[in-house]
C-alpha cells in the first residue's frame, strides 16, 4: 500500500503544494493564481470535458447503477450536512444549506481525475467522466433550489425556477458538457485540426488546475467552527465513499466503474463549495476552512480507499 501513496497520491499533492508554496513565498502572485484558475475553470477544463463527453461510449460509461449509487450517496450527505448543521450546530438555514453543499460537491475534476488516472490508467476514466457530466448540473440544481427556497419563501415557482436556471446555465463547465452531449448523440465529427487544438489545451487543464488550487488555498484560513468543519470532513471523506461502496455493491456496479465511483466520492469538497458560499454570502469562513483542511486530510483518506479498493 505504501507505493500507492508514493506513486499515485503524492505527485498530485506535490503539484498542489508547489502552487501553495509559490504563492505563500510570493514567487507567484495571487492575481496570477486567480488568472490561472479562471483559465482552467473557464477554458482548459471545459475543453477537456467537452472532448471527453463528445467521444465517450455512452452505452458503457453512463451506467445507471453507477450514477444512482454516487448521487444517492451525495444527496444523503447533503441532507445530513443540511440538517446536521441546523439541528446539531444550530446554524441558520442559509448557513446550513452551504454546509450541506460542501458535503455534496466533491472535487472530482481537480483531484478525482488525476488520482484515478494514476491509480488505474487513462483508459479507466469512463466512470469519472460519466459522474462529472452530471456533477455540476446536479449539485448546483439541488443546492440552488434549496437555498432559493429558504431565501424566497412565499415567492412564485416561476421566480424560483428562473433563479435556478440562470445560476446553472451560466457555468462554462455545464455548457461544455451539454455541447459534448450534443456532438456525441448527433455523431457530428470533430475536425482533426479542432480536435488537435482541444487536446493541446486539455493537456494543460489538470496540472494547471492543481497548481492553481494550491495557490488559491493560501488565501483560506483554518478559522471557524472546528466541530462543523470536522463534520463536513467526515461526511465528505468517509461517509460519502462508504455509501457509494454500499450502494455500488448492492447494485453490482462493474469493477472499473465501481472504483471510479468510490474514488470520486472520497475526494475533498471542491472549490465550488466556497464559490457557492460566496455566491450567497453565508458560511464563507466554514466553507473555506473545510476546503483547506479536507484537502490536507484527503492525502490519508484517499490512500485508505485505494487500499480498500485494491
Amino acid at each position: 500500500m505504501f507505493h500507492t501513496l508514493i506513486d499515485v497520491i503524492l505527485p498530485v499533492f506535490i503539484v498542489i503544494g508547489a502552487g501553495y508554496s509559490a504563492v505563500w513565498a510570493r514567487y507567484f502572485s495571487g492575481d496570477l493564481t486567480d488568472g490561472l484558475m479562471r483559465f482552467t475553470q473557464n477554458f482548459a477544463i471545459p475543453c477537456l470535458l467537452f472532448r471527453a463527453i463528445a467521444t465517450i461510449d455512452l452505452s458503457v460509461g453512463f451506467d445507471p447503477r453507477l450514477l444512482a449509487s454516487f448521487y444517492l450517496g451525495a444527496t444523503l450527505c447533503f441532507v445530513a450536512g443540511l440538517f446536521g448543521a441546523r439541528v446539531i450546530f444550530s446554524r441558520p438555514w442559509q448557513d446550513s444549506v452551504v454546509i450541506g453543499f460542501c458535503c455534496l460537491f466533491s472535487n472530482g475534476v481537480l483531484l478525482g481525475l488525476p488520482i484515478t488516472e494514476r491509480a488505474y490508467g487513462a483508459d479507466n476514466l469512463v466512470g469519472n467522466f460519466a459522474i462529472i457530466a452530471f456533477h455540476s448540473p446536479f449539485c448546483y440544481a439541488l443546492g440552488i433550489t434549496v437555498m432559493e427556497y429558504f431565501r424566497n419563501r412565499g415567492a412564485t415557482g416561476r421566480v424560483l425556477a428562473r433563479a435556478v436556471f440562470n445560476a446553472i446555465f451560466r457555468n462554462p463547465l455545464i455548457i461544455a458538457i451539454l455541447m459534448g452531449f450534443i456532438v456525441n448523440v448527433s455523431r457530428l465529427p470533430i475536425p482533426t485540426v479542432v480536435d488537435d487544438a482541444l487536446v493541446m489545451i486539455a493537456r494543460a487543464a489538470i496540472p494547471c488546475a492543481l497548481f492553481a488550487l494550491g495557490g488559491v488555498l493560501v488565501q483560506y484560513r483554518t478559522e471557524g467552527d472546528a466541530r462543523v468543519i470536522a463534520y463536513i470532513c467526515t461526511l465528505s471523506l468517509l461517509i460519502h465513499p462508504a455509501l457509494v461502496w454500499s450502494f455500488g455493491t448492492t447494485l453490482d456496479v462493474p469493477t472499473d466503474l465501481f472504483r471510479s465511483g468510490v474514488l470520486m466520492a472520497s475526494m475533498a469538497p471542491g472549490v465550488n463549495g466556497y464559490v457557492f458560499a460566496n455566491m450567497y454570502g453565508h458560511a464563507k469562513r466554514v466553507a473555506a476552512a473545510s476546503l483547506l483542511i479536507a484537502t490536507a486530510f484527503s492525502v490519508l483518506t484517499v490512500w485508505f480507499w485505494l487500499g480498500v479498493l485494491g
